[in-house]
């Protein structure tokens, strides 16, 4: 069967790469298995973004000098230890926080919000929505004081939903869990106007904002919240870093999150003192370079002001969305309707095709990354793949950034079209659940044979 080309709107056809940061790997070319190379066209980067080239050349500035943080005389511990503290500060400036919020680093989102999980006052009543990524919807358990609520149609309901829900909790601390960005749909949510709910309901707030930090600003004074947490891998540092930022009380209050060096004041045969503020949560020999790379990474995303990021990814978010439409069968999902405003993530489903199929398919012969499954987020996604209507049990997500060019949208458009209206040209085949050519003749790296 013949397939028409996606026909690109005539008003986007201006490529804006040029014009913000750079990243490792956009020459990168991967095999196909039809032969040749192509370059690779990464449509994945709400899972991980690539490293920008300005993180890169930082890490290997700072190798070097790597030592040991806080407890080494030598003048290379002293450099890392300049290093890792003033990345607490570029993290403040990034985060809009207060002078007195705590930067504590961890591993990533997840394990920042389980720390902060642990370190809730007791009896503290914790309110979230059902839609939040599994990072956000698990540390905080179950039992009476932890309500989770059905996904809301609108924002408005969102900020309805909230107040009653927190007006019903019992007397004692309160905590609103909440989303900048849904790792789904990519849809915004409306923080400030939840964090005004919870505050006049004397809740606090935590920001997951994996999703949100890497396209927009997030300011912790600006929106009133109490605490946030980020992601290295997700704004282009992705050296295993991340951390919670916010008020300091709850922290210093609870027991150390692990138990270990760094963490100590004293140790005696009886008793043990703990350190007050971020090292207290911090035990153990930190991962410096990490931190310097996230930290580089939030400094450079917000050096030239951020208009020239979100402008770069709204136009190739209309281009996607355009291409998209015109695929036969094409069900996008989302939560508060097609207008509302988004970071640059769809997921979608196409009748009578499997996403794992499709992901294959694009990967092995069009050179395209991109996403299938539930990502993290299992009761988001079944929810509104009933809403939708659609007939698979997984979804496929394409998640634009930096490192996007329009070449790539009109790729995966064009290929996307091709697979649905004439099917593979490969043959394809399931092992251990997932989809993958058959007889892959595509080779790995070099370096994977060492």
């Amino acid at each position: 069967m013949a397939t028409r080309p996606f026909q690109v709107p005539e008003q986007s056809v201006v490529d804006t790469a040029a014009r913000v940061p750079a990243v490792v790997g956009d020459a990168l070319r991967v095999p196909l298995v039809t032969g040749g190379q192509i370059g690779y066209a990464n449509l994945d980067h709400a899972a991980s973004a690539p490293c920008l080239r300005g993180v890169r050349d930082a890490v290997d500035e700072l190798l070097p000098w790597y030592a040991s943080v806080h407890r080494g005389a030598g003048f290379a511990s002293q450099v890392c230890t300049r290093v890792y503290e003033g990345a607490r500060a570029k993290l403040r400036a990034f985060t809009g926080a207060r002078d007195t919020d705590a930067v504590v680093f961890t591993r990533n989102t997840t394990d920042a919000l389980n720390l902060l999980a642990r370190a809730l006052p007791r009896a503290t009543s914790v309110v979230l929505f059902d839609t939040e990524h599994h990072a956000a919807l698990l540390p905080w358990g179950s039992g009476p004081r932890v309500r989770r609520l059905p996904t809301p149609a609108t924002p408005e309901d969102a900020v309805e939903a909230l107040d009653a829900a927190l007006a019903d909790c019992p007397e004692g601390p309160r905590l609103a869990v909440l989303t900048g960005a849904s790792n789904v749909t990519g849809e915004v949510w409306p923080v400030a106007e939840l964090a005004r709910v919870a505050r006049r309901r004397g809740a606090r707030t935590v920001l997951d904002a994996a999703q949100l930090a890497p396209h927009r600003p997030v300011r912790i004074g600006e929106l009133d919240i109490d605490y946030v947490a980020v992601s290295a891998h997700k704004l282009y540092a992705p050296f295993g870093a991340g951390a919670l930022v916010g008020r300091a009380d709850w922290l210093n209050a609870a027991d150390p999150y692990l138990a270990g060096g760094g963490a100590t004041r004293a140790v005696r045969d009886s008793s043990v003192g703990w350190n007050l503020g971020p090292e207290r949560h911090e035990a153990g020999s930190p991962n410096t370079v990490g931190v310097h790379a996230l930290a580089t990474a939030c400094q450079t995303l917000a050096a030239d002001g951020w208009r020239p990021i979100i402008e770069h990814e709204a136009r190739l978010l209309r281009r996607l969305r355009a291409g998209l439409g015109e695929v036969p069968g094409l069900r996008e999902l989302s939560l508060f309707g097609a207008g509302h405003d988004r970071v640059g993530v769809v997921s979608f489903t196409v009748d009578g095709r499997d996403p794992g199929l499709l992901a294959a398919a694009l990967s092995a012969e069009h050179g395209i990354g991109v996403r299938d499954g539930l990502f993290c987020a299992h009761l988001a996604v079944r929810r509104l793949l009933a809403e939708a209507g659609a007939d698979s049990q997984r979804a496929l997500r394409v998640s634009i950034g930096l490192g996007t060019t329009t070449e790539h949208v009109d790729r995966l458009v064009t290929a996307l079209h091709r697979l649905v209206t004439a099917g593979p040209r490969w043959s394809y085949e399931q092992v251990d659940g997932r989809w993958g050519p058959v007889g892959d003749p595509r080779e790995a790296p070099a370096f994977l044979d060492g």
